[in-house]
């Protein structure tokens, strides 16, 4: 028995078979976001003196950060299972509502990751709005967020460095970090600014 007609065709229906995986997975996005899974379970309220509003921050943060990241680099997906990127950006919101000056004041915290777990940053932005809790509140939610992403994204625009890793993806040399695994990531300090709160939690 001719061993070489026997290993040719083998050796040619396992290349053909890494060659249909490496086909079928998709290109890692270039930015995944994790949001903290309580973020969909457990409503927050907005008080007024005579009614409250009461939502869950994590679906209309979902839609603006995509919305907004996708505008910027293109790719932008949520962080599903083990999917990777080549950055990952961890994202805290915070809202709150002050009825005697009718304002809405958004705050969003983030942390970027390399594609393979490293920290590269973290930034704090916020946004404003005047208006009426009663009036269109899921409209002005949404567009606060939305401008706070926006800023967000401006500042980590300006970062050489993830700028880089967005760039040029995971280094051959590194493993790629799978998104579930940004809750226990520790991030970057942030500065002694960064963590001044302007408004009540």
């Amino acid at each position: 028995m001719n061993l070489s007609r026997v290993l040719f065709p083998l050796m040619m229906s396992c290349l053909l078979a890494v060659g249909i995986a490496r086909a079928e997975s998709p290109e890692p996005a270039d930015v995944v976001v994790y949001i903290n899974p309580l973020e969909y379970e457990h409503p927050i309220k907005l008080w007024h003196f005579y009614y409250d509003y009461w939502y869950t921050q994590g679906p209309v943060l979902e839609a603006v950060a995509l919305q907004v990241l996708g505008n910027a680099y293109g790719r932008a997906s949520m962080c599903d299972g083990n999917n990777i990127g080549k950055t990952l950006i961890r994202i805290r919101p915070n809202m709150f509502y002050n009825p005697h000056m009718t304002m809405f004041y958004g705050k969003l915290s983030a942390d970027v990751f390399s594609g393979s777990g490293k920290p590269l940053g973290s930034w704090v932005s916020e946004a404003q709005r005047s208006g009426f809790l009663d009036v269109a509140t899921e409209a002005q939610v949404r567009d606060v967020y939305r401008q706070a992403m926006q800023n967000l994204v401006n500042e980590v625009k300006q970062d050489p460095t993830v700028q880089k890793a967005i760039q040029d993806g995971v280094p051959q040399s590194e493993t790629s970090t799978p998104c579930s695994m940004m809750m226990v990531l520790p991030s970057r300090r942030l500065n002694a600014n960064d963590l001044l709160n302007t408004f009540e939690r």
